[in-house]
C-alpha cells in the first residue's frame, strides 16, 4: 500500500480507526470519526476520483435504497449537512438547486410521482410544491418542484479528503485483502468498501446497479429535472454541474461492465431531448459508467471479528451514496463509541465545516 496524503496526528490514547473504502461513504465516516477525535486511516484500492461516487450525477435524493424509515433519517442529515456546505460551492462542490421531478397525472388528482415511504423527507424539501404548467418542460404531464442539494461530485470528494487531512487523518492506496488485515494494529475497522463488500466480507447479497452517464456542453439549463420511475433500468434525468450537464441515465441490475455501451448512450440523450431538445444537438463531453453497490437493506451495523477487533459495517447504499453518507457517518461514530470509547477530548458529533 502506498500512502497518498499523511499528517502528524495528536491524541496518542485515542483508539485508532482504520476505515475501508475511498468513495464519498467511506470519507464521510472517516471526516465524522476524525473530526470527533479519533486517530484515523481510510485505506483505498481507488483514488477518490476513480471510485464510483466520483461518477454519480449528484443529486440528493433517496434513490434505490432500502430500508425506507432508515433511509430518510440518514438523507434528512445529509439534507442538513449539505445545505449548510452549499454556502460554498465552489470549496465543497454542494450547491442548492431548484428542479423539477416530472410524474405521471393521478387520475384521482392525488399525489402522483411521490413514492411512499418518504413522506419526512417530502415534507422537509424546501418549497416542496405541485408544478404549475408554465414550470414544466415540454412533454411533461405534471411534476413536483423543489430546491435540494445538486453535488459536483469530484469537487466534494476532494473537500473531503481536505477535511479529513486536516483533522489528523491518513489516506492509503492499496487493496485489503480481509478484515482481519485491515484489523491489524487498529481497535476498530468500519468497512465501507461498496460493492467490493461481496468478496470482502463476504456478502453475496451485494450486487451492481450499472449507470451510465452521458456529459454535453450545458446549453444554458439552470435547473435539476427528473423523469425516474424507483424501479425503470431507463430513466431520465438533466443535471446542470460546473463540468457539464450530466444526462442520465440507466439502472441495470447485476451488470458489471463499466465500459460506456454507444447505443445505451444515444437512448439516454434521446430521452433526455424529449424534455430539452437543445441537449440533442450539445457537444458531447464524456461519457461515463459507474457500479452502484446494490443490496437488499444497507448493512450499518457492527460485529467483532474473531480476534475482537470492533468492525462497523457500512455499505450496501445503492443509488443513494451521497444522499445518505453524513446520516450513516454520523451512526457510525455512534456505534464505534458504543463498542470502542469515546475519543479523547470529544465534544459530540461534528457539524459541517
Amino acid at each position: 500500500m502506498t500512502e497518498r496524503r499523511s499528517v502528524a496526528t495528536g491524541g496518542a490514547t485515542a483508539p485508532e480507526i482504520c476505515v475501508i473504502g475511498g468513495g464519498v461513504i467511506g470519507l464521510t465516516s472517516a471526516v465524522v470519526l476524525a473530526e470527533a477525535g479519533y486517530r484515523v486511516r481510510v485505506v483505498a484500492r481507488d483514488t477518490a476520483g476513480d471510485t464510483t461516487s466520483a461518477v454519480a450525477g449528484g443529486l440528493c435524493w433517496p434513490y434505490r435504497i432500502q430500508p425506507y424509515d432508515e433511509a430518510v433519517r440518514w438523507s434528512l442529515r445529509s439534507l442538513e449537512v449539505l445545505g449548510e456546505l452549499a454556502g460554498r460551492p465552489a470549496e465543497t462542490g454542494a450547491r442548492l438547486v431548484t428542479g423539477t421531478f416530472a410524474s405521471a397525472p393521478a387520475a384521482d388528482g392525488g399525489d402522483a410521482g411521490l413514492e411512499a415511504g418518504l413522506d419526512a423527507w417530502y415534507a422537509a424539501l424546501p418549497g416542496l410544491r405541485r408544478a404549475r404548467a408554465g414550470e414544466l418542460p415540454a412533454g411533461c404531464a405534471a411534476g413536483w418542484r423543489a430546491r435540494t442539494p445538486l453535488v459536483d461530485m469530484p469537487a466534494h470528494l476532494g473537500h473531503l479528503e481536505r477535511r479529513l487531512v486536516a483533522a489528523g487523518g491518513t489516506v492509503v492506496t492499496g487493496a485489503v485483502a480481509s478484515l482481519a488485515e485491515a484489523a491489524d494494529g487498529v481497535r476498530a475497522v468500519v468497512n465501507c468498501s461498496g460493492l467490493g463488500a461481496r468478496e470482502l466480507v463476504p456478502d453475496e447479497s451485494v450486487h451492481p446497479v450499472q449507470g451510465q452517464l452521458v456529459i454535453v456542453e450545458n446549453p444554458g439549463v439552470t435547473e435539476w429535472f427528473t423523469a425516474a420511475d424507483a424501479g425503470a433500468e431507463d430513466t431520465a434525468y438533466v443535471l446542470p454541474q460546473p463540468f457539464g450537464l450530466v444526462l442520465g441515465g440507466t439502472a441495470r441490475e447485476g451488470a458489471w461492465s463499466r465500459e460506456p455501451d454507444p447505443a445505451v448512450a444515444a437512448a439516454i440523450v434521446a430521452r433526455c431531448a424529449r424534455y430539452f431538445p437543445e441537449v440533442a444537438r450539445a457537444r458531447v463531453l464524456a461519457h461515463r459508467v459507474g457500479l452502484r453497490p446494490a443490496r437488499p437493506a444497507v448493512r450499518l451495523a457492527a460485529e467483532r471479528l474473531p480476534d475482537g477487533t470492533v468492525c462497523v459495517h457500512n455499505y450496501g447504499h445503492g443509488g443513494a451514496g451521497v444522499t445518505v453518507s453524513w446520516g450513516c457517518a454520523d451512526e457510525v461514530l455512534r456505534l464505534v463509541r458504543a463498542e470502542v470509547a469515546p475519543a479523547q477530548g470529544s465534544t459530540g458529533v461534528p457539524t459541517a465545516t
